[in-house]
């Protein structure tokens, strides 16, 4: 697969759900992506059903679907006569072993390193959170006497602030002109 027919990386993150706590991808968008029939995808993966347990694959709900196709306004999803599945990134890795076309070999790596990507950012995402709401948890005692600091701080302007005041009324020495 050469560099242009690689798939943008907003093109596969934009087929990437969060369903029942999971980050999963729809059949018929992995269908497009491979460039195969939902058709052919779902017979292959019938096929090779033991490949794909319930952490891999699950159908989605009437009610699930329903909700995802209210959220995405402009979707090209058609009139499908079944509801569709849903793979996770496992399921995913998967589909490269029983679609053996080097388009899906080469779009499964892509979507691979995109999972990667995402998860990463949201780890990166949790350990900001964790560091603004518990900034002991991420090892920043420095915080514990702020209060006491800053109040140091205006002490120290206070004093330095009267001393210039007293030295405002002091007599000059020097030369005189």
């Amino acid at each position: 697969m050469d560099d242009k027919s690689l798939l943008s990386e907003e093109t596969i993150s934009n087929k990437i759900y969060f369903i029942r706590g999971q980050k999963v991808m729809l059949a018929f968008d992995l269908a497009i992506l491979y460039d195969v029939e939902t058709k052919r995808l779902n017979e292959q993966v019938k096929r090779n059903s033991s490949r794909f347990p319930e952490d891999f694959m699950f159908q989605l709900t009437e009610n699930e679907f329903e909700n995802l196709k209210s959220q995405i306004a402009t979707s090209s999803w058609g009139g499908s006569r079944t509801l569709p599945f849903a793979f996770t990134e496992h399921g995913i890795l998967m589909l490269s072993s029983v679609l053996k076309s080097n388009k899906a070999i080469q779009t499964n790596i892509q979507i691979m390193r995109i999972f990667t990507k995402v998860r990463q950012m949201l780890l990166d995402t949790t350990e900001i959170k964790v560091d603004i709401l518990h900034p002991e948890a991420s090892g920043q005692k420095k915080l514990e006497n702020h209060d006491k600091n800053i109040e140091l701080v205006f002490s120290y302007l206070d004093e330095l602030t009267e001393k210039k005041e007293d030295q405002s009324e002091r007599v000059k020495i020097g030369y005189k002109k």
